[in-house]
């Protein structure tokens, strides 16, 4: 059985699935006006859509004959909390690194 971070992580590599995941922060959506703005069959959004339902990051829910989707946020909490152990590490600053550096070396120059 998949690691279900695995799973989250390949099916958040696709830009379809992620602009798909982005349509569904406003609301729920009906499966054909998902794929609307994609220059794709609905077969192929429909595999999208699968694989996104796998990794449960949505939900689909069939309402009468139509079939919507729903985004599911619980289930990035997952890699949301494995991405931010990275976030101990606080951003280099560059311009702060490149005053330190001419400050050093500008030392060692004075000093040779």
């Amino acid at each position: 059985m998949p690691d279900p971070l695995d799973t989250v992580f390949a099916a958040l590599a696709d830009p379809t699935r992620r602009a798909i995941l982005i349509m569904l922060l406003e609301d729920d959506m009906a499966v054909t006006d998902v794929a609307e703005p994609f220059e794709m069959s609905l077969a192929a959004v429909s595999k999208h859509l699968t694989i996104l339902t796998k990794a449960g990051l949505i939900s689909q829910e069939r309402r009468g004959r139509v079939k919507w989707c729903k985004l599911e946020p619980d289930a990035m909490r997952d890699a949301s909390i494995w991405m931010q152990s990275f976030g101990q590490f606080e951003a280099v600053n560059l311009d702060a690194f490149e005053r330190f550096l001419e400050v050093e070396l500008g030392e060692k120059d004075s000093q040779a």
